[in-house]
């Protein structure tokens, strides 16, 4: 490779570090509705499965919106993002995401659980166009063959905000109310979801002004796959694509299961482990923190430094990221002595990723194992042992969303925004 062309595949850093403050929103609020989950329970007087409501409108928002604007480009005839531009497209989403916060304010005002999960559900919508918009700028933002770990950097990012959602949270709502107070006013939800709404409103201008990319040239994307492959299958549907379709049913399982863990850990926690609703948040934080330690383990491979010093990150990176988790709850006045036995659990996931050789095919199927294997012992074991393993379920779905998206997407060509979509 030739020192011009090794130069435009170096990861153009600057837009990379403007494009992931968006991954940063979709995991602080993602993990906040895990501690809106027991508050609007208590509120609204729900049972465990109407609780999870608050989940299902949020991530039903992304199918609709995918499905949104896959019907647009139909009509138009060519995919929207080309038109309007892809950081053009992240700006509308965070103002449609900014516009759903709105709705916590009347909703809060007269009660109405309907209104707040519609509010979430907009949320969701915005949050959808961003994600088609910015998973692909990810990916071509260097060498397409460290793609899967700029994605997975994106993610740690992504995961430093699921890590400090839960406790910003769950600072505004229950420390504006007695602790002991198990009908707390819903009221107290209102005021952080419209300061997050201000907050989407700010960064929809910073990325509007930035150097993000507002095109991506898929005749270069296409030429770039020819040469890598040797050869490229240009067909007529995305769907025609055998890898785009298993993608989706991987994604689908995977952020089932993902979502599905977060969102029963506190009622599970204050059944089992007799932990109190005000005392959840740093086990959510655990939780979501795990996802960005592994995710920042798997980002080493995107740095451009020698194989020795990539070693040596590996080890450092998933404990710099828990040391992260341990400072933001102390900071908090939480309790983490309890939670320093989790490095042994951090040592396991830094053999499968040593094991997994950066391949993602590799990797995917080794953390997925890994998955499977924390599942089992969480469901057959109790007390602390159980909580951990369900909470280590974070730690080995951390690298499955890169993994899945990269491998789906390639060799798609001109159809990659479209995929992206589904």
């Amino acid at each position: 490779m030739s020192q011009t062309t090794a130069s435009a595949n170096s990861t153009k850093w600057a837009q990379f570090g403007t494009l992931v403050s968006v991954f940063f929103f979709w995991g602080f609020v993602a993990a906040s509705n895990d501690i809106l989950i027991p508050v609007f329970k208590k509120a609204f007087d729900l049972s465990q499965g109407q609780s999870q409501l608050v989940s299902v409108a949020f991530y039903v928002a992304y199918t609709v919106g995918s499905l949104i604007y896959v019907g647009i480009s139909k009509m138009i005839g060519s995919d929207l993002l080309n038109k309007i531009g892809y950081k053009n497209g992240i700006a509308i989403g965070l103002i449609i995401s900014a516009l759903g916060t709105l709705l916590f304010y009347p909703a809060a005002n007269t009660g109405s659980f309907t209104l707040m999960i519609s509010g979430l559900f907009i949320v969701g919508l915005g949050f959808s166009l961003q994600q088609i918009a910015a998973n692909p700028l990810a990916i071509v933002m260097g060498d397409p063959k460290t793609g899967s770990q700029r994605l997975t950097m994106a993610g740690g990012v992504n995961n430093f905000g699921t890590t400090i959602g839960p406790l910003l949270v769950s600072f505004a709502i229950f420390g504006s109310v007695a602790a002991a107070n198990p009908d707390a006013s819903i009221e107290s939800v209102k005021i952080p979801y419209l300061i997050l709404g201000l907050a989407f409103l700010v960064v929809a201008v910073f990325i509007k002004f930035s150097s993000v990319p507002n095109k991506i040239d898929l005749d270069e994307v296409a030429k770039s796959e020819a040469e890598e492959g040797g050869k490229l299958l240009q067909r007529s549907s995305a769907f025609k694509y055998p890898q785009l379709v298993m993608g989706m049913i991987a994604i689908f399982v995977y952020v089932g299961v993902e979502v599905s863990t977060a969102s029963n850990l506190p009622a599970y926690l204050e059944k089992y482990l007799n932990v109190e609703t005000k005392d959840v948040a740093p086990y959510i934080s655990l939780y979501w923190a795990s996802l960005m330690i592994g995710r920042w383990t798997g980002a080493v491979g995107a740095f451009d430094v020698s194989k020795g010093a990539k070693q040596v990150l590996s080890f450092l990176m998933p404990y710099l990221a828990f040391g992260v988790f341990l400072l933001v709850n102390s900071i908090a006045k939480h309790d983490v002595s309890q939670f320093y036995i989790y490095a042994a659990i951090i040592a396991v996931m830094i053999i499968c990723d040593i094991a997994s050789k950066g391949n993602p095919a590799r990797m995917l199927l080794i953390f997925s194992v890994a998955g499977i294997a924390a599942l089992l012992i969480g469901m057959f074991s109790s007390g602390i042992v159980s909580a951990y393993a369900f909470t280590s379920v974070g730690l080995f779905c951390s690298t499955l969303w890169p993994c899945i998206f990269t491998i789906a997407v390639a060799g798609l060509g001109k159809t990659l925004t479209r995929a992206a979509a589904f």
